[in-house]
Order: C-alpha cells, then structure tokens, then sequence
C-alpha cells in the first residue's frame, strides 16, 4: 500500500518530504510495537567495517554470560529464539520490521538487543525511537561516500547516531539483568543503572570525533601503549569528558586455526578465521567489560566460536581444494582478505568476484579488478547485484582493472555473466591444493536485479551444490 501512495506522489514533491516521511515511519513503527527498545539493553554497533561480526561475537558472549541477546545484522537475525539469515538485502532493516523484532526478543525473554547500525540507516531516521545505551564505533574510512556526497557526511551521518545517544532516557537493572523502566526513589537504589556508553577504537584517526559526544561513560580499546587520554582530546584543545577508559590488546598469532590475541592482560583464542576479526572480538569483549562480564567466562565463550556466516566460511564437499565465501566487496576489506589468505597453504589462487550496481561506489569496479589481478592467479568476473544497470557493463569495468594489472584474457581472466557459471568454470579450472575465494555477497540471500526484483541466491548454497556436481 505504501509504495502505491508513494508512486502517486511526484517525484520532485518526495524528495522534499522525504525527511518528514522516514521520520513519521520511525516514530509510528515505535508507537506501533509500543516502544520496545525502552524494556531492552540496546547496544549500537557502527563503522565501515567488522560490524556483522561484531555484533554476531558479541551475542555469543553476552547469550552465554547471562545476558541472553538478540540482534540484527548485515548476515543474519536472532529474536531469541530463533536465528535466521538475513534475507531482507540491507543490513538495518525497515523500521516495522526492526521494532517488531525488537517486541517479539522482550517475548522471548531477551536482555539485550545488538543492532548494527547504518550510516544510510540513520540518514532515514531508522535510529529514532530506539532508546539505545551503548554505541560501538570499529572504524571509518571512504565507503558509500557518493550516497553520502563525500567523506565529510558520511562521518557526519554516523555522528547523529551518537548525538542521539544523549536524548535516550536512563534505564536500570535489576538482580536478573532485567531492564526496569519507571524506577524511582527509594526503587533505584536496589537496581543498577545502566550508563549511557560510547566505546570507541582508539586505533582510528576519526576516535576523537566520535568521543567527543555526550556520554556518562566512555572506554577506548587500542593496540597502542603509548596511546594516553591527552592524545585523544578533540583538535588538542577541548578535553573528553569524562575521561575514558582505556583497554589494551595486542595481536599475538593468526594462522588457519584462527588470531591469538592478548586483551586486558589475558590472553584470548578465536577460532573464526581472519586476522582482523582480533579487532571484532576486540570490540565485543570491550562491551562485556563494560557491562562486568569476567574476563574468565569470555575467555570460555569466545573459544567456543567456530564460524561467522559468510566471513571466510570453508565450503566442505569432499574436494581436494579449498574453497572459501566472503563478504569483502570493497578494496580495504579485499587487500585484509588478501593478507590473511597468506596464512594458507595453496598452489594457486582463482578468485571469482564483482562488483554492485544501482550507482553504489562506481570507482572502486576497477580498485577492485585490479587488486584481484595483482594477487590471484586466475580471475572470474561475474555478476553481483547490478540493480538496474547493465551487468555486462559492471563486469567489464572490474575486469578492466584485472588487465592492468596484466591478466590476460580467456587465459588468466575470465568474464562470466551467469553467477553459477563462474562457480562451474572455477571448480573445473581448480587442481588439487589450490584455493577458490569467491567474495562480494557472503551469506547474502538475493541477486538484486532490474525493478526491484530478487532472484534466490545463496554461494555457499550453490558452491556445495556445483561442488557435488564434480
């Protein structure tokens, strides 16, 4: 009904109002479901990258540490009593959708509710009406910035998510780490307030900025011990108050049994492959600090956590090969695979990827072709979500920048249209011992084509079913 309405309206005329539209969506949503985010512990997690993993290792750790947790994310939903892949295609769903989740994990007697949280989501107001209590910043650099019209908003964007924070109404906790609304008095005194907290990485260039908004309570995590609280006043001059606390790790080992890493002087196993998922499980142990979760029962949870859905996830179908699903669709998050790919033992690397359409980051198509070019030894070009573009188009822009980089074509790149084609040509072409990485859509479940239409995908679904076809 409501895209009928919405095509009836003029094109210019929506535009202007669609401020007013996101807003009023926000806050009838809320209403709708009754306001649930004011009876939850609502955690924030924001940044450019390690979001979805983040808030997936920090589920763990809260579910099994007597804060059981539900949560929405880039690859998958949890109401508490049931998880689910992501099959909306955006990582901060709509607003009736999220507040509904949000009623349905108080049914389910969750305590804490984790929501990833967008810089375009909050652009649309989707952040409004969420009473949250901590915020997670993991990093910032260059990404969506067209959507955003430069580097500058962007920043800002994920700022108003943290000026929100100061507007959100106090909550307390009770015996059973219940969150109590309506406390006070004499009431208060037997219940444990639960801080407005902003947690922020203390390794970013952008720290600062995010520390600098109103918060009862902040906690910086760095690697850097020489990092000293003076070092992160806003332009040298205006002191961060209150002054936060700082937590230490240190990255010890990563290898293809997963990162050691030191936090807080104890030392920590994750079995989830990628040396950068240290600076996720990093960030979700810095909240379970905050909430005074004892290093000894995180140190129990996080070795219990073998796999993130579509984050360098091995596809196991009897083959004498490797092959490995991730999300990266972007040229940092590509060069990290890339490094940590290093710690596997491989004769040749053939690296099927793409590229988004509909507009989304145009000049990272042949960033990311050349990238691809330089480090594997084989290149397919294939389709990803073109939206309402031309997906040869796309495909030949991302295979542009693997010719640069010296691949030669119909020997060392290859241009396939069809998504399971690609899979085909690199499972025929992959000999014993080599590794076939396959990123750009991880655990997504849509190809996004023209006119709003999905098509049901899945790659690690269709890796295992090609595979079998062997």
């Amino acid at each position: 009904m409501l895209n009928k309405i919405k095509k009836l309206i003029p094109l210019q005329a929506f535009k202007f109002l669609q401020p007013v539209y996101h807003f009023l969506m926000a806050y009838v949503a809320a209403l709708y479901y009754n306001f649930p985010s004011r009876k939850l512990l609502i955690i924030g997690v924001t940044g450019t990258t390690g979001k979805t993993t983040t808030v997936y290792l920090l589920s763990r750790l809260l579910s099994e540490n007597g804060y059981k947790a539900g949560y929405t994310s880039t690859a998958q939903f949890n109401n508490g009593e049931k998880e689910w892949l992501n099959d909306k295609k955006m990582t901060m769903p709509g607003r009736f959708f999220l507040q509904k989740n949000l009623r349905k994990m108080i049914k389910n007697d969750c305590r804490v509710a984790i929501v990833e949280t967008t810089s375009q989501g909050i652009e649309q107001f989707r952040h409004r009406f969420i009473n949250y209590d901590l915020l997670v910043f993991t990093n910032l650099y260059p990404e969506h910035i067209e959507a955003h019209g430069g580097f500058e908003n962007y920043k800002k964007a994920k700022g108003k998510l943290f000026s929100h924070l100061a507007r959100c109404k106090s909550k307390y906790f009770d015996s059973d780490n219940k969150v109590v609304i309506g406390a006070s008095g004499l009431k208060q005194t037997e219940l444990r307030k639960i801080k407005k907290t902003i947690i922020v990485n203390g390794d970013d260039e952008q720290a600062s900025y995010f520390l600098s908004f109103a918060a009862e309570r902040k906690c910086v995590y760095t690697s850097n011990e020489k990092l000293r609280v003076e070092n992160l006043n806003l332009n040298n001059q205006e002191e961060i108050k209150p002054v936060p606390e700082i937590f230490l790790y240190q990255s010890l080992f990563s290898g293809a049994e997963g990162s050691d890493f030191q936090f807080l002087n104890n030392h920590y196993h994750l079995p989830v492959l990628g040396s950068y998922n240290v600076y996720n499980a990093v960030a979700a142990l810095s909240i379970a600090e905050a909430l005074g979760i004892e290093s000894k029962k995180t140190l129990e949870s996080l070795s219990k956590i073998k796999t993130v859905a579509g984050k360098m996830e091995k596809i196991e179908a009897g083959q004498n090969f490797t092959v490995l699903v991730d999300y990266a669709f972007e040229p940092k998050a590509l060069a990290a695979l890339y490094e940590n790919l290093k710690h596997f033992n491989y004769q040749h690397l053939i690296h099927i990827l793409g590229s988004t359409g509909g507009g989304r980051d145009q000049s990272r198509r042949q960033i990311l072709g050349n990238l691809a070019g330089k480090e594997a030894d084989i290149v397919i070009v294939t389709n990803e979500d073109p939206y309402d573009e031309d997906p040869q188009i796309i495909i030949d822009q991302v295979a542009a920048g693997a010719e640069n980089a010296d691949k030669e074509p119909d020997k060392s790149l290859f241009k396939v249209l069809d998504r399971r084609e690609a899979f085909r040509l690199a499972f025929k072409l992959a000999q014993a011992d080599d590794l076939v990485l396959i990123t750009g859509k991880g655990a997504e479940q849509y190809i996004c084509a023209k006119n709003g239409h999905k098509i049901p995908w899945d790659d690690r679904k269709v890796a295992r079913e090609e595979l079998a076809n062997l």
